[in-house]
């Protein structure tokens, strides 16, 4: 995501400017129009790369929208104005970011805005999807419903990031130790054995001889590896950053072998499940899907995705428009036409987005499953070719003894 400035044109004519967050610019231009905006200008806040730290610490995190939201729904089932609400919610929180928010929020609140309004003047805190939801409600009149709708699709979301974050985790530490050990051996072992064949002037095989030079080369040129290999992650970052950049790094990740299935599946079972929700609120269809493509955080499947948008708008079926795109398993898109065909797309959606999720966390379970031993094998095969390497002096002296 990125944060975007922009000169907005009200229905009552008054000129704003906002900082809202997005994708991409004609996402954020789309969105805005769709809310009865004027935009004039949509631009990129300049060095981008200095405030995203910021920002991710300044960002309103899952778990304390799901807390504010759940005591929110509570308090206006028991019948109380939006008004003492705040009131009430504010009195159980003395500090942090949400508080702050929020007081600016009840003054809004207070001077006459809509509760949506007023959240939308923090669009860098809540998220678009948020906001819009609760717009949602508000032109309904069914705010509770809508509330009760996020907050489960909140914890749906949080309950598959934690299972990704789990299965990646695991395995990411015995690459990380898996790297340190080979590092360390190359390092401050082997040469220690160089300096002892040294002393004895013995004459090495030549593979001891090729890892030594290798090891030599390696310790003298360490820390000039570092400063490259940063430099290079520097420079690839701000590659990454650029539309092309990101456009060929998004289409790469879904062209790895099962890696790029597992990633597809993860980025269309948050889209499918975000659709039904923005859907339940009572969100137009159009505007629903231009919502929820910012979901996907992949740029190469932003813009298939508005072509279906596009083929939708002029007519056609939704589940025509995702089989011309081909990101949606065969199985889900016959699902889609289902729901399409019977009135019942808002849980077919569901029943989609779950279908890949349990998908998603079995492909997941056989990768952790197979990376363990693949990473143990790997590991033990150099450790022991980097040992078996070493002792090959020793192994020719005692030939020569015997």
């Amino acid at each position: 995501m990125a944060l975007y400035t922009c000169k907005l044109g009200a229905s009552d004519g008054k000129i704003l400017y906002r900082e809202l967050e997005a994708s991409e610019p004609d996402v954020l231009k789309n969105s805005l129009e769709e809310q009865g905006f004027f935009v004039f200008s949509v631009k990129k806040k300049p060095l981008q790369f200095l405030f995203d730290k910021g920002l991710s610490r300044r960002q309103i995190d899952n778990r304390a929208l799901l807390t504010f939201n759940q005591e929110m729904l509570v308090l206006i089932k028991a019948g109380m104005p939006i008004m003492q609400v705040l009131d009430t919610i504010l009195e159980r929180h003395d500090s942090g970011r949400l508080p702050e928010v929020l007081r600016q929020v009840r003054e809004d609140v207070k001077g006459g805005a809509a509760l949506s309004a007023a959240l939308e003047k923090h669009g860098r805190l809540f998220p678009h999807l948020y906001v819009a939801s609760i717009s949602a409600g508000e032109r309904t009149g069914d705010l509770p419903r809508t509330i009760r709708r996020y907050i489960l699709y909140l914890k749906r979301v949080e309950v598959i990031r934690k299972k990704v974050i789990a299965a990646i985790f695991y395995p990411a530490i015995l690459v990380v130790v898996a790297f340190m050990a080979v590092t360390l051996l190359l390092i401050y072992v082997v040469p220690t054995f160089s300096q002892v064949y040294t002393d004895a002037g013995s004459q090495l095989p030549l593979p001891t001889q090729i890892l030594i030079s290798f090891t030599t080369f390696l310790r003298h040129y360490f820390l000039l590896g570092i400063v490259l290999i940063v430099a290079a992650a520097a420079a690839f970052r701000s590659w990454v950053s650029t539309p092309t950049g990101r456009f060929s790094l998004d289409s790469f990740k879904l062209k790895v072998p099962f890696l790029g299935d597992v990633y597809t599946k993860y980025s269309v079972a948050g889209f499918t499940r975000t659709l039904a929700t923005v859907l339940g609120s009572g969100i137009p269809i159009i505007e629903s899907l231009r919502m929820s493509i910012g979901t996907l955080n992949n740029l190469y499947m932003e813009k298939r995705l508005f072509e279906v948008v596009k083929y939708v708008e002029e007519g056609g079926r939704i589940s025509a428009a995702f089989e011309r795109v081909a990101i949606m398993p065969p199985l889900a898109l016959r699902m889609l036409g289902v729901g399409e065909s019977t009135g019942a797309l808002e849980d077919m959606l569901v029943d989609i987005s779950d279908y890949l999720e349990d998908e998603l966390e079995e492909r997941m379970q056989i990768l952790t499953t197979a990376i363990e031993p693949a990473v143990m094998l790997v590991m033990g095969v150099i450790i022991g070719g980097i040992i078996i390497t070493m002792y090959l002096p020793i192994f020719k002296i005692a030939g020569t003894v015997g």
